[in-house]
C-alpha cells in the first residue's frame, strides 16, 4: 500500500495518504494545512480519496479538510464526542493567531469499532479519548501500521492541559486500547517521529505510571 506523511502547517501535524495500488482508492488522515501538497500527492499517484478521517477536532488536524472535501468529494470521518471543540474552531484560530477556517461538515461518525476499507486493507478505529473527548486512532493491521493522531508520540504522550483532556482517561486509553496491539506495530503520531508499540513499552516514561 502507498503511505506517505506529510507534515502540514505551522505545528507540523503528520497528514497520512493512504493508497491502495490496484483499486487506486485513497484514505487521508488529519489534512490540517496545505492542502495543495496533499492534492499534489494524490495526483502523483492517480488515487481517488473515498474517505477522510480526522483524529481529533484540533485546528490543526481539521483545518484543511473543508477544502480536501470540496476538492475530492470525499466524505469526512470524525467521532462526535469532538463536535464542540470543533464548534470552538474561531478560538483556537485565535490561539494560534492564524485565521478561522471553514467549518467542514461531519458526514460519518468515527465511532469505536467502525471499518473503512481501502483495497483490501481495513482502517478499524479506536476511541481513544484523553487528548479530546474524540480523540480516535486508526489500526491498520494488514499494513501492521496504527495512526495515533495525539494520543501516543515517541516518548511522550498528548497534552491534557486543552479543552476536553483527561490525563487519566488519555493513560486508560493507550493500555487498554494501544498497548496489547503487536510490539511491532508501527506508530504514526500526529507531530514527530514513527516509533513502535514495542519501543514505546520500553521507552516512554509516562506509560510507567500505570
Amino acid at each position: 500500500m502507498i503511505h506517505e506523511i506529510l507534515p502540514v502547517g505551522m505545528l507540523a501535524c503528520n497528514c497520512s495518504i493512504f493508497g491502495d495500488e490496484a483499486t487506486r482508492e485513497a484514505l487521508v488522515v488529519d489534512p490540517g494545512d496545505e492542502i495543495g501538497r496533499i492534492l499534489q500527492v494524490i495526483a502523483r499517484h492517480g488515487l481517488k480519496v473515498k474517505a477522510i478521517v480526522i483524529t481529533h477536532a484540533h485546528i490543526d488536524h481539521i483545518g484543511g479538510a473543508r477544502k480536501l472535501k470540496q476538492a475530492t468529494g470525499a466524505p469526512v470521518y470524525m467521532n462526535l464526542n469532538d463536535q464542540a471543540l470543533q464548534r470552538m474552531m474561531n478560538v483556537q484560530a485565535e490561539w494560534l493567531g492564524v485565521p478561522t477556517p471553514e467549518t467542514v461538515e461531519i458526514d460519518s461518525p468515527a465511532a469505536d469499532g467502525v471499518k473503512l476499507t481501502i483495497g483490501a486493507a481495513e482502517f478499524h478505529v479506536l476511541h481513544t479519548p484523553g487528548h479530546t473527548q474524540g480523540s480516535i486512532s486508526l489500526w491498520i493491521p494488514g499494513e501492521n501500521k496504527l495512526v495515533a493522531g495525539d494520543t501516543l508520540f515517541r516518548d511522550s504522550i498528548g497534552r491534557t492541559d486543552l479543552p476536553g483532556g483527561d490525563g487519566e482517561q488519555i493513560l486508560r486509553s493507550i493500555h487498554e486500547k494501544l498497548m496489547p496491539l503487536p510490539d511491532r506495530t508501527i506508530v504514526i503520531p500526529g507531530h514527530g517521529e514513527v516509533t513502535t508499540i514495542g519501543r514505546e513499552k520500553q521507552f516512554n516514561p509516562f506509560l510507567a505510571v500505570m
